[in-house]
């Protein structure tokens, strides 16, 4: 019932009486009102909403778009062109698009179907796969287009309507938890005096919430029926970007009212504590501030495939070179050679040379004339670049294309990427960038909602100079058990004399030490259940045994403080069972701290505008008390105060100031006779940012009457100010009070890290891929963030970049970026003169000095000492910064980056990546709408990069060398065969022969290596993350493989041909004496090339599925399918090839044995060498197949070269959970030598050690 009726209260708070520093409760001064009516009107400051009209907004001049929102790359009309586009930008197909424009005239070699058909195939399989990619985007901007609000349409009348019917004018209703569809001017709200709290995580990244408060004009339109005879008019700025501005009027009433950001409403930013808002729609769609701050999605291209088209580069300059050499070839003969060939002369004379010009017009073929060799020569080129035309690979695209699609099914299915909580698995929503995955070498990551919860958990304090809540942590545990102390999760004391109780935090000493130390020390499990917020364990204050310690008046102001030193309101428990209350408040820390003081006998119950309720655990009575306290004043947080405090009066009339702020802040106001804990609490303070928690200090004063009254008054004149001094009075105001406090002590929470957030970064950065976290939070959250998740160390040396005070407060530019540059300069100097050195580097920067150190003539220099550095955060970075950070690394490094975010605010930084990766997870779809891919939550990035990445870059880079080699091979026989047969231009092989050859008979085992191969299993991947360095090198794709394999292949075309050509020439083929025929020639050499090619591919397959076996076998036995039944057709369709298998080259045993020696012997040079590189330069993953071929009949993991191995796989981190580790281990080891040092300077230094050593019996 308490909680009931402060839920009823909850709207009679005027939050805009007890607040002073925030801005929206600040009143306009007149130059501020004048400034804002001197721009309306001015341009872009043109904008006019008739509120509650949206039908005058359906036609010009005040026509605005609807509320729809599309992320597609096409749509109806310019799928087709855009497309075409996309498709024809490739070289490969632009020239097979030739090609098939010459197959119209008698000029090319190869029928016409021959050559449409596949490039019809191809690009028509390519544009489906962007039709259905773009779909699906489609079908998510459904999802988001479909959402409803509550939308006035007349007499008072709220109905639910579409997000996407939404236009400028319409008055909407939006309740607790829901997103705002548009950008709204906030009318009034479920508050008594309009004020609404607004999350913008989606936004900012910031996880405070923002206060946002209505014009007293309009604070009575707080019912539905009061928006029946409602009509305003706004005049404001144009649509624009910036997030934090906002200049407009209202014209109401005859009155009009300036409008500022405290009015505005941003889409996609969401309703908290407050139970409902009334909004007009003032941008809507693509003009909301949000949807203006992202960018249209990019078409990206991987490295692999961007090097492709060098590759096709030189395939084409190989097509041209061999094509010129057929053309002089021709030429030459020509002039040469063929005038006295008797068989070449013109059936109506046999001599050429008497040839006039009336016999020369009745030659019928006009590509070729004896008479004319120049023109001959230049039409044999064309042939010929269309003849060779298989050295580039026309399906190479289209089956990367397939293989990507499968590659994509085959992630979205794994089961090891699926998230049981939110029963949803990542989802690669391109399959364009697969093989990007495995080369990625720097990370830009966002902190909220993406490496972080966005719940915070109470987990230690430190009261009266004892720590409380001491949980051995992972990085203490990982490292006691390297040292083989094998240590148990707990929480030990050591019972003193005075029946107090002292706490050590585990590992302050070495662990040697700790049972001579503490040999009485008494162990606790840490067991029981975990309430949500309150992760604390221990008894010393639990079960309200805190009312046995030695400083109970300390540790009841403590509760106290936390209890009353807020702006939450108390809620009541959904489930009606206990007792408990449940808070809202302005930031998930106060929620913290309220269930903590509940959990600890001090419940806030209930407030009301003057006074704040607390049921209290009372020592002396053993009962729980009610006791009520008086609100006086309260002065609340800002970044610029970064404390907070309120004045209470108790039910004795004693006056309290309490406080709560950062360390520092607090540390510099105590008095001289409140330092008594100051010592130990920094202590505590300092293993508790190791922990990477949050801390705030505890403290208070009491206040005379008189005191107060003074002060009281001052105060209240400094809030009434109207003017831009009005800040300075206040904060001149609050000093004089908040001084001389006593210190109590700190609490520590956990900005509780996503399930897996630090062994995914620990993985990572083994695997040699550099971390950056960009985050719109403060400084202070970012760095506990940094070391929670191990991005820092305590023994990393840390570069804090931020503008000083003298050069921010003069806002000159040029002194600006003198004191970054001079800060960036001294930092470098420091990493160059230290980088052999153990200890790291961390650099933190905050938005305003990045602003700076982004600007063209600083940002090579902020650069250079960033990526020196082993970690960088950047705090306070708006979307912006976000996605320019990204961009200049990308450029700067050169180096493959992914960027990670969950919120609107990450879009421009997700785009702007080679690879953007959303988390799909509870603030809105902006971030998985714009991304590549979408995963759950941040730890699957570890298998998504090790183990897909890993497989993907090694799966396209055998693939497209490959495809290289088998063209080169086939194309090459056909130059060859030009050579010898003098540049007639004469085909070896059949029309549909050549068709087959990539469509049918090499396509399956390539396909099948694309999707199937893995060089190591995804166990052994994540076991070696050093194996990922293979795609960041380009192990597998670097310009010596591709050139080795277009030698491989130049080399098994000249076995094949040289073979068949001089194995069948001089011989008979058959008993009867018949020597070979050109179709018998050609068939034998095209079996010869399907058998080279389909064993070549599996002997570069490490990884073997019955769908291999398969492909490979099956092509060569479709081969012959294809020979017999293409055979067997009537000779207006065979041709040549008429019954060729038949009674031509199958009852032949040359032709078996043919083709048995010559593929042993085109492989063989490829055979010697991989045995070569695997008995004296085996690579990474040559060592593990080899290890586990050797011990697979036993645990080859038990193996002592197993783990020998692996341990030298983990590269040597500067960041991460094993490098905190490692530092730990190094931390104990001093501790021990310094340990036995100390033990031994006290025996040595003893009387009985000298006595017994100046003996004159000794």
């Amino acid at each position: 019932m308490v909680a009931a009726s402060s839920r009823k209260r909850k709207g009679k708070i005027r939050w805009s009486k007890l607040y002073s520093f925030a801005a929206c409760f600040r009143p306009l001064t007149s130059k501020e009102r004048l400034a804002a009516r001197e721009l309306i009107g001015q341009p872009g400051f043109s904008r006019v909403v008739f509120c509650n009209e949206p039908h005058l907004h359906k036609r010009k001049p005040y026509k605005y778009p609807y509320n729809y929102i599309s992320t597609t790359k096409y749509n109806v009309l310019t799928f087709l062109p855009r497309a075409l586009f996309e498709q024809f930008r490739r070289v490969a197909n632009f020239y097979f698009l030739l090609a098939a424009i010459f197959s119209l005239f008698s000029l090319a070699p190869f029928s016409r179907a021959s050559l449409i058909a596949p490039l019809v195939f191809v690009v028509g399989i390519s544009m489906l796969k962007e039709a259905v990619e773009d779909w699906h985007r489609f079908l998510q901007d459904l999802d988001v287009n479909n959402r409803t609000v509550k939308t006035h349409i007349s007499n008072g009348v709220f109905v639910d309507k579409l997000w996407k019917e939404l236009r400028v004018g319409d008055v909407v209703k939006v309740n607790k938890g829901e997103y705002f569809p548009s950008d709204l001017l906030l009318l009034s709200s479920g508050n008594e005096d309009g004020v609404c709290y607004v999350e913008t995580m989606n936004l900012d990244g910031e996880t405070n919430l923002k206060i946002k408060r209505c014009l007293e004009a309009s604070l009575c339109l707080n019912e539905d029926e009061e928006f029946s005879k409602f009509k305003a008019t706004v005049h404001c700025e144009d649509p624009n970007p910036n997030l934090y501005t906002f200049v407009g009027n209202i014209e109401f009433g005859k009155e009009s009212y300036p409008l500022s950001p405290s009015q505005l409403l941003l889409r996609d930013s969401k309703l908290r504590n407050t139970d409902y808002i009334y909004g007009v729609v003032i941008f809507s769609g693509h003009d909301t501030k949000a949807v203006r701050n992202s960018t249209r999605s990019p078409s990206k291209r991987s490295r692999i495939e961007r090097k492709m088209d060098h590759i096709i580069y030189i395939l084409f300059s190989m097509l041209v070179l061999v094509s010129l050499v057929s053309s002089f070839g021709s030429l030459l003969y020509l002039r040469q050679d063929m005038v006295d060939w008797w068989y070449l002369q013109l059936p109506d004379d046999n001599k050429v040379n008497d040839l006039d010009d009336s016999n020369s017009e009745k030659y019928d073929d006009r590509f070729f004339n004896p008479s004319k060799p120049v023109q001959s020569a230049g039409l044999q080129f064309i042939r010929a670049l269309i003849l060779y035309g298989y050295l580039i690979p026309i399906s190479l695209y289209v089956s990367i294309e397939v293989v990507k699609v499968l590659q994509t099914m085959l992630i979205n299915k794994d089961i090891e990427l699926y998230d049981d909580v939110t029963c949803k698995s990542v989802q690669a929503r391109t399959s364009n960038l697969n093989e990007e995955l495995g080369q990625v070498e720097m990370i830009l990551s966002d902190k909220t909602g993406t490496l972080t919860c966005n719940q915070m958990e109470f987990r230690k304090c430190s009261i009266a100079g004892v720590s409380y809540g001491g949980d051995i942590t992972e990085v203490d545990l990982a490292a006691s058990m390297r040292m083989n102390a094998d240590f148990e999760p707990f929480e030990f004391s050591i019972d003193e004399t005075d029946g107090a109780t002292r706490s050590f935090e585990p590992f302050e000493f070495s662990v040697s030490s700790f049972s001579a130390q503490n040999g009485n020390a008494r162990l606790t499990k840490t067991e029981g259940p975990v309430i949500k917020g309150f992760n604390f364990r221990d008894d010393r204050l639990t079960n309200e045994n805190w009312i046995h310690g030695s400083n109970l008046f300390d540790i009841t102001m403590f509760f106290r403080v936390m209890a009353l030193c807020h702006t939450g309101i108390p809620l009541e428990d959904d489930n009606h069972k206990t007792d408990k209350l449940s808070y809202e408040a302005e930031s998930p820390e106060e929620v913290s701290f309220l269930i903590a003081s509940q959990e600890f006998g001090f419940q806030f119950c209930r407030r009301t505008q003057s006074l704040m309720v607390l049921r209290e655990f009372d020592p002396s009575s053993m009962k729980e008390v009610e006791r009520e306290y008086k609100l006086l004043n309260l002065l609340e947080f800002s970044s610029s105060r970064k404390r907070m405090s309120v004045i209470v009066s108790n039910e004795d009339g004693q006056i309290f100031l309490l406080c709560k702020g950062a360390d520092s802040i607090i540390f510099d106001r105590l008095a001289d006779n409140g330092r008594a804990y100051e010592q130990a609490t920094t202590m505590h303070l300092s293993s508790y940012a190791e922990d990477g928690l949050r801390t705030l200090a505890f403290a208070y004063r009491t206040i005379e009457a008189a005191e107060y009254e003074s002060w009281n008054t001052i105060f209240t004149q400094a809030k009434a100010t109207i003017g831009p001094e009005r800040e300075e009075l206040l904060e001149q105001a609050s000093e004089t009070i908040e001084k001389d406090l006593i210190l109590l002590g700190v609490v520590a929470v956990e900005d509780k890290l996503q399930k897996g957030v630090p062994e995914c970064i620990d993985k990572l950065a083994q695997a040699g891929l550099k971390i950056w976290l960009l985050t719109g939070d403060k400084r202070e959250t970012a760095i506990n963030i940094g070391f929670a998740c191990s991005l820092l160390r305590q023994d990393m040396k840390q570069f804090h970049l931020s503008l000083s005070r003298d050069a921010e407060s003069n806002n000159q530019v040029k002194d600006m970026k003198e004191d970054i540059l001079q800060q960036i300069e001294s930092s470098y100097k420091m990493v160059c003169e230290e980088r052999n050195k153990e200890a790291p580097f961390g650099l933190v920067i905050d938005g305003k000095a990045l602003e700076i150190a982004l600007r063209g003539d600083v940002k090579d220099e902020f650069l250079q000492l960033a990526v020196n550095c082993a970690s960088v955060i950047c705090c306070r970075v708006s979307p912006k910064q976000k996605a320019l950070i990204t961009r200049l690394v990308k450029q700067y490094t050169g180096k493959t980056t992914l960027a990670i975010g969950d919120g609107a605010n990450d879009v421009g930084m997700i785009q702007e990546a080679d690879i953007g990766v959303g988390i799909s997870g509870m603030e809105g779809m902006q971030a998985v709408m714009a991304s590549d891919f979408s995963l759950p939550q941040f730890r699957f990035l570890e298998r998504l990069l090790i183990v897909h990445g890993h497989w993907c870059y090694q799966r396209i880079s055998k693939m497209v060398l490959y495809f290289v080699y088998k063209n080169v091979a086939f194309g090459l026989t056909l130059f060859y065969y030009e050579l010898y047969t003098s540049f007639s231009g004469e085909v070896l092989y059949d029309d549909w022969y050549m068709t087959m050859f990539n469509v049918m008979l090499t396509s399956l085992p390539v396909i099948a290596l694309g999707v199937l191969e893995q060089d190591v299993s995804s166990d052994i991947c994540l076991q070696f993350p050093a194996l990922y360095q293979q795609g960041p090198r380009n192990v597998h794709f670097s310009w010596s493989r591709i050139i080795g394999w277009i030698l491989n292949g130049v080399v098994s075309s000249l076995v094949i041909f040289l073979a068949n050509i001089y194995i069948l020439s001089p011989t008979a083929m058959r008993e009867n004496g018949f020597v070979a025929d050109i179709d018998s020639l050609g068939a034998t050499t095209y079996t010869c090339i399907i058998w080279t090619v389909n064993c070549q591919i599996a002997l570069i397959t490490s990884h073997f599925t019955w769908i291999q076996h398969l492909s490979i076998w099956g092509s060569i036995l479709l081969w012959y399918i294809f020979l017999l039944v293409y055979g067997a057709l009537p000779p207006n369709f065979s041709g040549n090839a008429f019954q060729v298998l038949v009674e031509g080259i199958g009852p032949a045993p040359l032709y078996w044995m043919i083709t048995v020696l010559v593929v042993v012997v085109s492989l063989l040079p490829y055979f010697i060498h991989i045995v070569i590189q695997r008995s004296y330069f085996p690579m990474d993953d040559h060592i593990i197949q080899e290890m586990e071929q050797c011990y697979k009949k036993y645990d080859v993991r038990d193996n002592e070269m197993w783990v020998r191995e692996q341990r030298n796989s983990q590269r040597s981190t500067r960041i991460g959970f094993s490098a905190r580790v490692d530092a730990k281990i190094l931390s104990f080891n001093q501790q021990l030598q310094q340990k036995k040092l100390s033990i031994y300077r006290s025996v040595t230094n003893s009387p009985i050690y000298r006595s017994i050593t100046t003996s004159p019996f000794s």
